[in-house]
């Protein structure tokens, strides 16, 4: 077997290890799954939760709580048809689509390589001799909707849209935003939130999928300095990457060529990962020049303008727009923190230590708070004193059976980055001197101290901010 052919069934493997993984622990399950599933739409569990949410709070304080040239909107889903109209979607928003004759399957036609045939899972669609696939047509990504309870079904006025993106309601939201935050360029307007998109064949988990969300910056400037601030909001993007796991060496700049842009952006990155399926986009980092705000101030009949106290002016802004898909950054946290290590225990004998090394800011649980034996009243009072203590400041798990080394095990499998053991010394029943102190120990090298019950919260919040 060729290197290449190893490497992929290697990587085939490690991604069914992640998605068993994901569903084994309360990460992410397949949306309706007890009917069945829907196709390209994903539920996240308890754990998922928090990793998500932990994601989306550390990106808003980042770039939003942190700053001072940066606001917040929460745009509506529904959006009108005439706000798509004028940027461009409705008339453009299109993948090419081929269909089989023979399996009756509708494909991607610019990913066939990508795609299995129904009929003969080795073989790409058209790839073999039962395959008869139709030339490619355009299908439109947008979810229609209807408004209103007696909207006639030819009244256009009636039709709406799940958005597509999150970025239009910032563009058509620009002067409320302006006239009631007092902003001056530049300045960005951030926005985190689900867009929709019928994916033709969702794919990959949850990287490619009908429902999803978004974490999107429209950051506005003067036209002279959007290829300086697309450079910076790059730079910012890598490290924030960095501060959650995932480290630069790991991920790929692309810069998109002419070819290949969007037809209104002057410069584009793509900021890809080196996912168990290959590299793909995270996050895109375009200079989009005044293109939106032009369209919509037509589109709309308002001009939609900046003026400059101090020049005097009035002109459109340009924008950046730093673009991050919430749900494939997960996903790459799940993929980078996947680990597994033959460790030996206290009996000397050999296991498979499964660990998810999240970085403790992102971790869906913070601690573990663990009495050594459960049937021991004053070792249980005293752990729920310390969970008691340290759960408004972070999510704590507390746990009390089986043997204490299959505690650890079970919270090294979830990622959290702590452990507390409530034990005999604790009590000081060894000594005054080890009275009211407790063990922690670290998820990733498995070390111990000791340290006072009093000292818990400064030095576990330290370590998770």
């Amino acid at each position: 077997m060729s290197d290449q052919k190893t490497a992929e069934k290697h990587n085939a493997a490690l991604m069914e290890k992640i998605v068993s993984l994901c569903k084994r622990r309360g990460f992410i399950f397949q949306s309706s799954e007890i009917y069945g599933g829907l196709n390209g739409c994903w539920d996240y569990g308890p754990l998922g939760t928090e990793l998500k949410r932990n994601v989306k709070e550390y990106w808003w304080r980042k770039h939003v709580q942190t700053r001072d040239d940066i606001v917040g909107l929460d745009g509506a889903i529904l959006t009108h048809r005439e706000v798509l109209k004028s940027s461009g979607h409705l008339g453009g928003f299109s993948d090419a689509l081929v269909d089989c004759r023979t399996c009756k399957g509708r494909f991607r036609a610019d990913n066939l390589e990508g795609l299995q045939c129904p009929k003969k899972p080795s073989c790409v669609p058209g790839g073999h001799g039962e395959c008869d696939l139709t030339e490619p047509r355009e299908f439109n990504l947008m979810f229609q909707t209807r408004m209103g309870a007696s909207s006639d079904e030819n009244d256009e006025n009636a039709v709406a849209y799940l958005r597509p993106e999150t970025a239009q309601s910032i563009f058509v939201q620009f002067k409320n935003v302006l006239e009631t935050s007092r902003v001056k360029l530049p300045f960005g307007i951030a926005q985190i939130g689900k867009s929709f998109r019928n994916e033709i064949n969702p794919r990959n988990f949850t990287f490619r999928s009908r429902e999803f969300e978004q974490m999107e910056i429209e950051f506005f400037c003067k036209p002279e300095d959007g290829l300086r601030l697309t450079d910076e909001w790059l730079e910012e993007r890598l490290k924030f990457y960095e501060e959650i796991g995932i480290p630069r060496e790991h991920l790929h700049i692309l810069d998109v060529p002419d070819g290949d842009r969007a037809f209104y952006s002057k410069k584009t990155y793509d900021i890809e990962y080196e996912f168990p399926f290959g590299i793909q986009e995270l996050e895109g980092v375009a200079y989009r020049t005044d293109y939106d705000l032009t369209v919509h101030g037509k589109g709309s009949g308002k001009p939609i303008e900046y003026y400059d106290d101090e020049t005097k002016e009035r002109f459109v802004p340009h924008v950046v727009e730093p673009s991050a898909g919430c749900d494939r950054t997960i996903l790459a946290l799940i993929c980078e923190a996947y680990d597994e290590e033959t460790v030996t225990d206290e009996k000397g004998k050999e296991e498979t230590r499964i660990v998810m090394r999240f970085h403790p800011r992102i971790a869906p649980i913070k601690v573990g708070i663990f009495p050594l034996l459960k049937n021991k009243p004053e070792l249980v009072a005293k752990a729920r004193e310390v969970q008691a203590m340290l759960s408004p400041m972070m999510n704590v798990f507390y746990d009390e059976s089986a043997a204490i080394g299959r505690r650890y095990r079970r919270q090294d499998e979830v990622g959290t980055p702590y452990g507390v053991t409530i034990d005999f010394d604790t009590l000081g029943e060894n000594g005054d001197e080890l009275k009211d102190t407790v063990t922690v120990r670290e998820r990733d090298s498995m070390s111990q101290q000791r340290m006072k019950i009093a000292d818990l919260p400064a030095f576990l919040l330290t370590k998770i901010h």
